[in-house]
């Protein structure tokens, strides 16, 4: 099935982006070209984050060292908030760039204030990677933001309307969530596979068969839909998602973001974590 009209008239008319100040180039290049595939407003935040004081240093050193250091940082995120502006002016989108220095607990804030006023977020492979930058980002934009978030570890630029898209489906509030949300996504997709791991049969107002109800409700949205049902045998549930998203050729994969809460996940690991940590596809996704 071939894919539906394209991106023009999607509701994400502004699309935040949040770099770090470190080989950014490919990140904010891909970026350009998801915003102008659907002709969004991009709204760059350009984040360094400022290292903490030397442990066990003088106040003289402090004094000296650090604040040298501190002051390099500035100069470096300044000029590279320039190339920023430089590689958006000749775009052809429109923009806006803010540039912040800020301590390492104070990001998530940053970036929830940026995130309340844009209809998604997209995180690039860089800022993927960034082991300081990326939970500071899904911290601000996935907890205390509305808008949901595109997590893109590949070097290509993020199908803001992908042909195929699976959808990790778990019957809870995170994944209803992010189903409603994608929607305009979903029903510009040629082939959406709703694929449920371990589900347990009830009766519902479609029947026993796990995912029914959610698969009617995008049938009736206009959704190109089909439902699996796959047991683990003891598997974890995201190798099994990462597994058949390459079977299928996925283009993204839609799902609800940290069904529990992050520190247990943090602690114990979860699905959520492992899928942002280890997925090789975009991830839609919104909590």
């Amino acid at each position: 099935m071939q894919p539906k009209e394209g991106g023009i008239g999607l509701p994400y008319k502004t699309i935040l982006v949040v770099l770090g100040v470190n080989d950014f180039k490919d990140d904010i290049k891909n970026a350009v070209a998801s915003g102008q595939a659907i002709d969004a407003h991009l709204s760059v935040l350009v984040v360094a984050m400022a290292a903490p004081p030397p442990f066990g240093a003088s106040a003289e050193e402090i004094s000296a060292v650090w604040l040298e250091e501190r002051g390099g940082d500035i100069a470096k995120l300044a000029e590279h908030t320039r190339h920023v502006e430089e590689q958006l002016a000749s775009s052809g989108l429109s923009f806006d760039v803010q540039d912040l220095y800020t301590e390492g607990a104070w990001t998530d804030e940053a970036v929830a204030e940026r995130a309340l006023y844009v209809d998604l977020t997209l995180v690039g492979r860089r800022a993927a990677h960034d082991r300081d930058l990326c939970p500071r980002i899904i911290g601000g934009a996935l907890f205390q933001a509305p808008a949901p978030l595109i997590l893109n570890p590949t070097d290509q630029p993020a199908e803001i309307t992908p042909r195929t898209v699976l959808i990790a489906w778990n019957a809870r509030r995170e994944a209803a969530r992010a189903v409603q949300q994608a929607l305009p996504i979903l029903q510009r997709a040629g082939e959406v596979r709703l694929v449920l791991v371990d589900p347990l049969a009830k009766t519902s107002p479609s029947g026993e068969d796990p995912g029914a109800d959610i698969a009617a409700y995008l049938a009736r949205q206009g959704v190109p839909v089909a439902a699996e049902t796959i047991v683990s045998g003891g598997r974890p549930v995201q190798d099994i998602l990462k597994q058949r998203a390459a079977e299928m050729g996925a283009d993204m994969i839609v799902m609800g973001a940290y069904g529990h809460s992050r520190l247990r996940e943090r602690i114990f690991g979860g699905v959520t974590r492992a899928m942002i940590e280890t997925c090789n596809r975009p991830l839609f996704l919104s909590h």
